[in-house]
């Protein structure tokens, strides 16, 4: 038998559909939860048109992560998440058992409108995790992206 990794990883870029709620558990423990639009563009061979393929997905943040984004998140506002995926059951008032499939961030940077509606990464995040290294963002400049092959 092939014994295979175990892999729970996922990697998003997207805008929040609307403004995140935050909450606290009953230890004081900060919980945010958002739900975000992530696009996917392509060519319809039969229209020979471009469309979007929009997928919604639920995000839960925790701890002072949480609260910063009550401070710095509102509706449409860009965000890149990296966590990994959960799945929540609970019953509901009606006595059903609902599942739910939602991502758990690890790591959530803040992204700021660049040149022509482009996401760039935000110089003044907060957050650690998101520090910018200077050498990296003049490459970054530097690069064409109709040059990108991808």
């Amino acid at each position: 038998m092939i014994r295979l990794p175990e892999q729970n990883q996922v990697l998003l870029a997207g805008r929040l559909t609307r403004d995140p709620e935050v909450r606290f558990t009953q230890s004081g423990q900060a919980l945010c939860r958002f739900d975000l639009a992530v696009n996917r563009r392509y060519k319809d061979t039969a229209s020979n048109e471009w469309k979007d393929d929009v997928t919604f997905v639920p995000v839960v943040v925790w701890g002072q992560v949480a609260e910063r984004c009550k401070d710095k998140l509102s509706k449409g506002s860009p965000v890149h998440v990296e966590g990994r995926l959960k799945m929540e059951e609970w019953t509901d008032k009606a006595g059903q058992k609902r599942k739910n499939m939602v991502v758990v961030s690890k790591r959530l940077q803040f992204l700021a409108a660049g040149p022509a509606g482009q996401g760039a990464p935000a110089k003044d995040s907060g957050f650690p995790d998101s520090q910018i290294n200077p050498a990296e963002d003049d490459v970054a400049a530097a690069v064409d992206l109709d040059d990108v092959p991808f």
